[in-house]
């Protein structure tokens, strides 16, 4: 199974494809060096596949690419962070990284 994440600029969403099909995206709003993640989407017919971790990691690793702060509003995204922190909690706006964190 050949997996690819690819920026859909026109659609404001990175999408995740198996075999060249659209399992899933993670909506976003882009504005000047911030990017909002506000909705991620699976079809039920790939959840469990280990696919929505996969887009948040190259949607994040993308947005570190390009500089850009995260605001984390679609709550698989931040829980995505909350998870590996580590890796990812410094992307996020320094304002909301307590409540992040709070799980809030």
């Amino acid at each position: 199974m050949s997996v690819e994440v690819t920026d859909n600029r026109d659609e404001a969403r990175y999408e995740i494809r198996t075999d060249g099909e659209l399992a899933g995206f993670a909506q976003y709003r882009l504005e000047g060096t911030r990017i909002t993640f506000v909705h991620t989407e699976i079809a039920p017919e790939y959840e469990g596949a280990g696919l929505g971790g996969r887009l948040a990691r190259a949607a994040l690793d993308d947005a570190r690419s390009r500089n850009l702060s995260v605001v984390p509003r679609c709550p698989f995204v931040a829980a995505y962070i909350r998870r590996h922190s580590e890796e990812y909690l410094d992307l996020v706006h320094p304002a909301l990284r307590a409540e992040l964190m709070a799980g809030e």
